[in-house]
């Protein structure tokens, strides 16, 4: 049976397989998790970026962990918030759903996610967090690798909200 877990802390330090990058639509890093994967990961990861040539809204795209300890890195491009009307709860699930099946494909056994779009893309952090977990509860539910999926909350707020909706969600 898959594990659902949240931890606080840095998503770059994790001991999983592959983590998801909570990513802009160049892919070339940002703010936030972006930068922290992207610093964290070396500058090889930015080269194998460029080759992507960006990722639509809702997509994913993936590329190796190089200096991370991490095999690989999911680039998800969450939407901007705003204000609930323009598709954004879709857009929000596909990233996790894409980034399940992908990580399904890859045959992982472990991935962590941010809160994706929860952060400068304004999403709010209770709603995403619900579509994050409705996604993940329905991925492991069907056939699954996955043996552990980690939601990863870099404060205690975001951790705090993650905790009350694994229980209400």
């Amino acid at each position: 049976m898959t594990q659902i877990e949240i931890v606080q802390g840095d998503i770059t330090r994790l001991d999983v397989e592959a983590i998801v990058n909570a990513a802009n639509t160049s892919l070339l890093g940002g703010g936030g998790v972006d930068g922290a994967i992207h610093r964290a990961a070396g500058p090889q990861l930015l080269e194998a970026c460029r080759r992507l040539n960006g990722c639509a809204t809702g997509d994913v795209k993936v590329t190796p962990g190089f200096a991370l300890p991490v095999r690989y890195v999911l680039h998800a491009v969450g939407p901007r918030w705003r204000g609930g009307q323009s598709g954004e709860a879709e857009l929000l699930a596909s990233c996790y759903r894409k980034s399940l099946h992908l990580a399904e494909e890859l045959g992982v056994k472990s991935l962590a996610f941010p809160a994706i779009s929860c952060g400068i893309y304004g999403y709010p952090l209770e709603e995403g967090c619900c579509i994050a977990l409705r996604e993940i509860r329905a991925a492991i539910g069907a056939t699954t690798s996955l043996e552990r999926v980690v939601l990863v909350g870099f404060d205690a707020e975001t951790c705090a909200v993650m905790r009350q909706c694994l229980a209400l969600c």
